[in-house]
């Protein structure tokens, strides 16, 4: 069978078993993240009852794989830069957002698969107070954790909750799109970097005339977005975004950080004056079921977070999360002790885990 071909079953056999990520390098067999986190290589596998047989990838495999999956302007792109992030329809069914890149063998691949139907909030564990976050009508809201852990997922629950319920203008900016939306209540309009515009800082410029409720930018890159979505948050508008990092503390930390020392006093102010709600999360193997379980942290904005920003003392924010459960948040540290409790996770992947590793008894009693 051909390396297109098998190429196109193996996409089929993602899709029919669930799986998550697809991985082609230069010198190995295809390999994929199975539903507990692992990475495996998939030399043979069987879709239906045919039995298909996956070489070892040379360059020239590789090469055939990105140009099935690239336009020839965007393989052009991608051989000038090294590098490319797309959208690709394996079928009618299958969609995947893909990074090509150039590494030290010669080219790879990371597909991720996009499921076809958004999740609902609820499926996701995520209840009425993201619902309540939803539906307000203006400041920022920040989803943050490292990648391949649902980030994409969370933030289409909640564009698909505000689509369904409320009759707003909701505008994304991308790279690449990935779940696609259906008009609803709301208005959704997705806009894809590179495709529909040319940068994440200039679309958020623009989308101020073009009469939206929502913005949702997939990812704060740079000072210059992180800026603009600040602004837009402090003039009437709901704006959610993400960032990669580990908890609540370390985002307030990280986006003053991008920001010269001059400027940095001026964004404590606005961020501290705008944020309403930050989740971070993390995926942990279940103990009950071969698959992954999502573990949070939450930071809502009251005025002792308001304080604590703007007089540099985040450190301390840890504390303010500690003794606000009653509003509504929670400590890393917490949910995986309740995840454990609940028999969930194991106590290896609870110690695995833990932040604060020295009061692991404390956090169990």
């Amino acid at each position: 069978m051909e390396v297109e071909q098998t190429f196109l079953k193996l996409l089929e056999y993602v899709e029919y078993n669930n799986l998550s990520d697809i991985h082609f390098a230069t010198l190995s067999h295809p390999m994929v993240r199975e539903s507990n986190g692992d990475i495996v290589s998939v030399w043979e596998f069987t879709l239906g009852d045919e039995t298909i047989v996956f070489d070892i990838l040379n360059a020239e495999s590789i090469d055939i794989i990105i140009k099935k999956i690239l336009t020839p302007e965007q393989y052009i792109v991608f051989q000038s830069e090294n590098e490319i992030d797309v959208s690709y329809i394996g079928s009618i069914t299958s969609r995947f957002r893909v990074n090509c890149f150039k590494d030290s063998k010669w080219y790879s691949i990371a597909m991720r698969s996009i499921p076809q139907d958004i999740p609902t909030l609820e499926s996701l564990w995520l209840g009425q107070q993201v619902k309540d976050m939803c539906s307000k009508s203006k400041w920022l809201i920040l989803l943050t954790w490292p990648t391949w852990t649902w980030k994409s997922t969370n933030l289409a629950a909640m564009i698909n909750y505000i689509n369904t319920e409320f009759k707003k203008h909701i505008i994304t900016i991308e790279d690449p799109i990935e779940f696609v939306f259906e008009n609803k209540q709301s208005l959704v309009s997705q806009r894809e970097v590179g495709m529909h515009t040319t940068s994440f800082a200039r679309a958020m410029k623009s989308c101020l005339r073009e009469d939206p409720d929502v913005i949702v930018i997939w990812e704060m890159r740079d000072p210059d977005t992180i800026k603009t979505a600040i602004t837009l948050a402090e003039t009437g508008h709901l704006v959610i975004s993400t960032l990669h990092t580990n908890d609540t503390v370390q985002t307030v930390d990280r986006i003053i950080d991008v920001f010269p020392a001059e400027q940095q006093d001026q964004i404590r102010m606005q961020l501290a004056m705008s944020l309403v709600w930050v989740i971070a999360q993390r995926l942990i193997p279940r103990s009950d079921k071969d698959a992954r379980i999502a573990s949070r942290e939450i930071l809502l904005n009251n005025d002792a977070v308001r304080n604590l920003i703007i007089s540099w003392k985040s450190h301390q924010l840890y504390s303010v999360i500690e003794i606000g459960q009653k509003q509504g948040m929670v400590l890393m540290d917490h949910y995986l002790a309740a995840l454990y409790k609940k028999w969930f996770i194991s106590l290896d992947s609870f110690k695995a885990y833990v932040r604060d590793s020295e009061n692991i008894d404390y956090l169990l009693q």
